[in-house]
Formats: structure tokens, sequence, C-alpha cells
């Protein structure tokens, strides 16, 4: 590996093994998230995973119309990533879920996701990824559960590539379920158990966004705030994952695989 592909993948390292959300929002709100999540109603489980779903079956099918696309093979070099832009609407999304509490959430997670998604894909676009190939597309929704835990994880660390094998199979039934008859069945297992997969962690994830909202004092302006931090935390995901890909790409993943697992053990 060449120094600069060297210093991008120990960058992808720290994006990617870094703190969880949760303790960047209990920085934020100066509350263990624990803590926060304990005043959720008792009915906030169901109605954040039921958004969750929904809001990542929307994906699949609008977040990467908008995105011009890039050919990796042009020679050209790939746009780089509007963060800022994503950021900005994302927040305006925040301010509306932390002045309405749980019940706006149902209505502002599909935005907020949706402009999320496009944001992974604009990132993904800037690594260099093709985002007309299928795999891209269903890998920029796989991001969603990184940097969150599931409940089968026991509490155990999970890194990064045990997280993204645990879907590989999912992602790969998907794949060839919509290469062959597209998204008009929607309701087509390999497409579900995909959704379901994602979903059972980025709900974990949106559950400590919307418990923070809904902290005292928090409101519409803490809202836009913790948006903007539950974004910024995806934008991380994404350009660690898909700089790990690139670099896979380049060099093979058994080389990468080993080169990260060693640069994570001493990122400390």
């Amino acid at each position: 590996m060449n120094n600069d592909d060297i210093i991008d993948l120990k960058a992808a390292v720290k994006l990617l093994e870094n703190p969880s959300l949760g303790a960047k929002i209990a920085d934020i709100i100066g509350t263990p998230i624990e803590t926060a999540i304990a005043l959720l109603p008792s009915k906030a489980t169901e109605t954040i995973g039921s958004a969750a779903q929904k809001a990542i079956h929307g994906t699949l099918k609008l977040s990467l119309k908008t995105l011009e696309h890039h050919d990796p093979d042009s020679g050209n070099e790939p746009p780089e990533a509007s963060d800022w832009w994503h950021i900005a609407a994302t927040a305006t999304t925040g301010a509306v879920g932390g002045a309405f509490g749980l019940l706006a959430l149902t209505i502002e997670l599909p935005i907020s996701t949706t402009i999320i998604m496009r944001s992974i894909a604009d990132v993904a676009r800037s690594e260099g990824a093709n985002n007309q190939d299928l795999q891209t597309q269903l890998e920029c929704v796989q991001v969603l559960a990184f940097g969150g835990p599931s409940s089968s994880d026991d509490g155990a660390e999970i890194g990064y590539f045990v997280a993204r094998e645990a879907m590989t199979k999912a992602i790969s039934e998907a794949a060839a379920h919509i290469a062959k008859s597209g998204l008009e069945k929607e309701a087509a297992p390999a497409v579900v158990r995909l959704i379901i997969q994602i979903a059972e962690r980025y709900s974990i994830i949106v559950t400590e966004k919307a418990a923070a909202q809904l902290v005292p004092v928090i409101g519409a302006i803490g809202g836009a705030v913790i948006n903007t931090v539950f974004i910024d935390h995806f934008q991380s995901m994404a350009r660690g994952h898909f700089t790990v890909r690139r670099l896979e790409n380049k060099y093979g993943p058994e080389v990468i695989r080993q080169k990260y697992e060693e640069f994570r053990k001493h990122k400390g």
C-alpha cells in the first residue's frame, strides 16, 4: 500500500470505530443516553421500529434518484460530497421533531432518512463508487446499520467488519431479487429480510436521537443540533465504509481486512 492509502485507511478506522452516536449525544445533552431513553413513552420502541422500517423502505425507492451518476472508469475525478447541504436540511427536520416530540417522528424520520441516504450516496460517489450499480445502492442503505448495535449483540463490542458481514447474505439475496424483479414486488422475503435487519440496528440509533430530543429544555433548537450530530454520524460511517471499499477494490479484501484490524488494535 502506498502512503496516501495507508493514511486513508487509518482515517477510515478512526471513523468506523469511533464512539457511538449515543455517546456523542450524551456529551451534548449532559445526560447519560440510558437515562434519556428511560423517559420515552412505553410505546416508543414500537413506534420507532415501525417508523425506521418505513423510512428504510422509502430510501430503497427514492433516495438515489436525485444523484448525478459518476462513471469511475471515465478517468475524471469524482465530485466532492456536499455534506453541508445535507446537514442543513437535516437540521431543519430535526427542529420540527424537537418542537413536536415523538408524534412528529413518523413524519420527520422518513424525510431525514432520505436526506441522510442521499448524503451517504454522495459520499460514496466522492470515493469513486458507481451509484448506478445495484451493489453500491444497497451498500448505501447498509450504512444505516453501522455504528449501532443490534438486539442480538449482547452488549459486546461489535466492529465494522462484524456488522458488515452479518448483513452480507441479506444484501446478496436482495440484490439478486431486485436485479430480477425490481422493487415492484416489495414484499418479497429477500427485500423484507434486508429491511428488517438494517432497521434493527438503525432503530436503536433513532431511539437514542428521539430520547435526546425529548429531554426537557432541548426543544426545537436542540432538535436541530441532535439531527446535525445524527447526519454527521452517518456521513462518517459512509466515508469510512466507502474508503474501505475503494481500497479493497485496489488491493483486495484480505489485504485491507488485515491492515484494518492492525490499525484498529493500535488506534489508541
